[in-house]
């Protein structure tokens, strides 16, 4: 079934629990009002000719309706990221995907400074054209039997795009992700499967719409499985966030490492009582991290691993499942397999290869970009870039990005290997990232980046004592504020931008002083 269908099955069933508590404008939808709201703006959206229509609005209960809207009616949402950049990522958007019309706020532009860009419609006016009419002929509309209202809808077929989101571009420039009704509803059984779902879950909703962790579960999941969502526009506002939790009594919070730590800090014991379920994913969760919500909560962190590609649950820990350090147990319809990286012969468990992932999860491909698409799948195989290893009893281990990884010397070094022993060493207030730079001699060398002063050989010291010399930072340079995703992933790709700047103005600095 189609997703937007399978949401007016279950909101007709649960026609007035809640489905809505925005916590962003102060409103609460149930899930009849969500049908007459979603059919409305199908109506108001079917103007636009463009298949491919931008969504750019803050999580709130206008950007769930929107997006239930245009699938409504036919049309593809393009989520655009707005945390950074949002004009350069609308017009990237546009170009790409050939559309003009983009539907965003005119609260948000004004928020983040944005310029306005041509095609730009803003929600508010569009709500100031609906009419008593209108409301009633949707609240209609919304009465008629499931089947029949069914049929009043979009219908289209199970391959059909549902939305297209970028990839984060952290190592170079995003690209497009055709996500089909197949690729999410597929992550939605599997995680209804492995995961124990309460009629009276309420989830965190605060997990950008631009990013495929949170546009499924934050989004398609709590709305097909009929459970209550509290959005709430910005996961970075951390003390808000842990007051929206107390006060609204969520039982369920999903998040990157960032996050949860910003809530771990600002919380107080009895903050996330009512918190049942926590799991984190978009990247590695420190063992500190999950040490301090269980001394701190009385709560088990658990870890699971995906991508934008994957819809994007792949593994993951959790109930009697749970190892900490790895990313789990893979989904009941997925396939894994660890291949050899130079070979591609599968390998066994306890050796590192590339992770291959298979199953309906797996995207219809990178929008207009076949060459990119048939290097990434093949044989229903798709390529994650990650390195990792299967145990002896079936968990499976991320052991970093391919890309991360460097060739010193000719040995293979792991970049998040480094990373991770030195943030472990760091105090909790400074938070770091590791990469490489040409080197002239041996092809490549290391530098870490750290967000204020250390006594660099202090730690050098430290960290001789976990990583051969080869594996040491040749140098530390000083980032106050290192450049994020909006998903919290530190953006690797600035950052090593930022070091090769600081290197070459050093390197500068030092021949002039040679001159004179």
């Amino acid at each position: 079934m189609l997703l937007h269908q399978a949401f007016i099955k279950t909101a007709k069933k649960n026609g007035k629990k809640l489905a809505i508590i925005d916590r962003t404008t102060e409103r609460r939808v149930s899930f009849s009002k969500c049908i007459i709201a979603s059919l409305i703006l199908a109506k108001k959206f079917k103007k636009y000719r463009d298949g491919y229509i931008g969504v750019m609005i803050p999580n709130s209960a206008g950007s769930i309706l929107s997006i239930l809207g245009l699938v409504m009616t036919g049309k593809v949402p393009v989520m655009i990221n707005y945390s950074t950049g949002a004009a350069d990522n609308c017009e990237y958007a546009q170009q790409k995907c050939g559309f003009k019309t983009i539907i965003t706020s005119r609260k948000l532009l004004e928020k983040i400074g944005c310029r306005l860009v041509p095609g730009m419609v803003f929600i508010e006016d569009i709500m100031e054209t609906v009419t008593t009419k209108d409301k009633l002929k949707a609240a209609l509309k919304s009465k008629l039997p499931t089947a029949l209202l069914l049929k009043r809808i979009h219908r289209g077929n199970l391959d059909d795009d549902v939305v297209i989101l970028f990839t984060s571009g952290s190592e170079k420039d995003p690209k497009a992700v055709q996500l089909t009704h197949r690729n999410i509803g597929s992550n939605i059984k599997d995680i209804f499967v492995v995961l124990d779902l309460k009629d009276e879950d309420i989830v965190l909703g605060n997990l950008p719409l631009f990013h495929v962790f949170g546009h499924n579960v934050n989004f398609w999941l709590p709305l097909i499985r009929g459970l209550s969502v509290v959005s709430y526009a910005n996961p970075l506002d951390y003390q808000k966030v842990v007051d929206i939790v107390r006060e609204e009594k969520v039982t369920i919070m999903v998040g990157t490492p960032v996050f949860f730590m910003g809530y771990l800090r600002r919380s107080q014991p009895g903050d996330f009582k009512s918190v049942r379920l926590t799991v984190a994913g978009a990247d590695k969760t420190p063992d500190l991290l999950r040490e301090g919500y269980a001394k701190k909560h009385n709560i088990t962190l658990y870890e699971g691993y995906g991508c934008t590609e994957t819809s994007p649950v792949v593994s993951l820990n959790i109930g009697e499942n749970n190892r900490p350090g790895s990313i789990g147990k893979v989904f009941p319809s997925v396939k894994v397999k660890i291949a050899h990286i130079d070979t591609g012969e599968e390998l066994p468990p306890g050796k590192e290869g590339k992770i291959l992932v298979k199953g309906e999860l797996i995207m219809k491909g990178y929008f207009d970009d076949i060459e990119e698409t048939s290097l990434r799948i093949k044989d229903g195989w798709y390529d994650t870039g990650d390195m990792g290893m299967f145990d002896e009893d079936g968990f499976l281990w991320h052991k970093g990005r391919l890309k991360r990884f460097v060739k010193i010397g000719g040995e293979m070094v792991s970049l998040v290997k480094v990373e991770s022993i030195l943030a472990d060493l760091l105090p909790d207030d400074v938070d770091c990232c590791v990469v490489e730079v040409p080197d002239f001699v041996k092809g490549a060398r290391i530098v870490a980046t750290v967000t204020r002063e250390i006594d660099e050989k202090d730690m050098l010291n430290k960290m001789a004592e976990k990583l051969s010399p080869i594996e040491l930072p040749k140098q530390f340079l000083v980032i106050n504020d290192l450049p994020k995703m909006g998903s919290g992933k530190v953006d690797f790709r600035t950052v090593t931008e930022k070091v090769k700047d600081k290197l070459a103005k050093e390197k500068d600095k030092e021949d002039k002083e040679k001159e004179n």
